[in-house]
């Protein structure tokens, strides 16, 4: 967003951060991409749909131990989840200690992460530091058998090193939301592979998203009117202090 015009014009831009419910989102389809991969669910769907009646083996989350990477505001209640589901719960968080209301979980350096886990699943923001953090020589440590599932962003996963390590069957699976280059290229090796789910990044896609968003700018644009809106949940505070028209026209009364 272009700031300086946004304040120039003194247009308040609110911010819709304080919604809840991506929270829960994006935990429950790392959860479901993980049941996914590991019941087959996608290709003996398939099969089945097409008249077959296949033979398959899957495993269970119970009694593997999960990797998160990332404790922040997903990562948390995945390893709430984890728990509940039976599985050890291991995390590794960029080097930051345990805060407050954390749940309880080891911490692990990363690499050691990567190869005492049976499934990774990656919660971090992008950035100089986690771009490209899982490259071929990261992949390559995984546990063999293991499991990767990724609702963050595409480009913390070197993409073609993991297309290789699915390909040679060194990792299991994968469960992916979000990819290098969005949408999907059709001609993207990843969708031939049959041990991979693929989603096309609806982590925070949900209806109930909507419409806690929808009553947050309600809420937000009546405490704009009333004179209640702190300059903390707008993305150009100084905007405030420019005259001229707000919001289309709209200024306190």
């Amino acid at each position: 967003m272009d700031e300086p015009a946004v304040t120039g014009r003194g247009i308040v831009v609110a911010l819709g951060r304080r919604a809840r419910m991506p929270t829960a989102a994006v935990p429950e389809l790392a959860f479901g991409l993980m049941i996914g991969v590991l019941r087959r669910i996608h290709p003996l769907a398939s099969e089945l749909s097409a008249g077959a009646w296949p033979e398959a083996m899957g495993g269970t989350l119970a009694g593997r131990t999960l990797g998160i990477l990332g404790l922040g505001r997903h990562g948390r209640p995945v390893a709430r989840i984890g728990a509940a589901f039976g599985m050890r719960v291991a995390a590794w968080d960029r080097g930051h200690g345990p805060k407050a209301g954390d749940p309880e979980v080891e911490r692990l350096p990363l690499d050691e992460l990567l190869a005492r886990s049976d499934v990774i699943t990656i919660h971090l923001r992008l950035s100089p530091e986690s771009r490209g953090l899982l490259d071929r020589e990261r992949l390559a440590r995984m546990r063999p058998g293991a499991v990767l599932i990724n609702t963050a962003r595409g480009a913390i996963v070197d993409e073609d090193a993991l297309v290789e390590t699915l390909r040679t069957g060194r990792l299991a699976g994968a469960g992916l939301d979000v990819f290098a280059t969005e949408p999907l290229p059709a001609g993207s090796p990843l969708r031939a592979l049959p041990n991979v789910v693929l989603t096309p990044h609806i982590g925070w896609k949900v209806d109930e998203v909507f419409h806690e968003w929808a009553a947050i700018a309600a809420d937000q644009l009546e405490a704009y009117l009333d004179g209640r809106l702190e300059p903390g949940e707008v993305v150009a505070p100084a905007a405030f202090q420019v005259p001229g028209e707000r919001l289309g026209g709209l200024a306190p009364g």
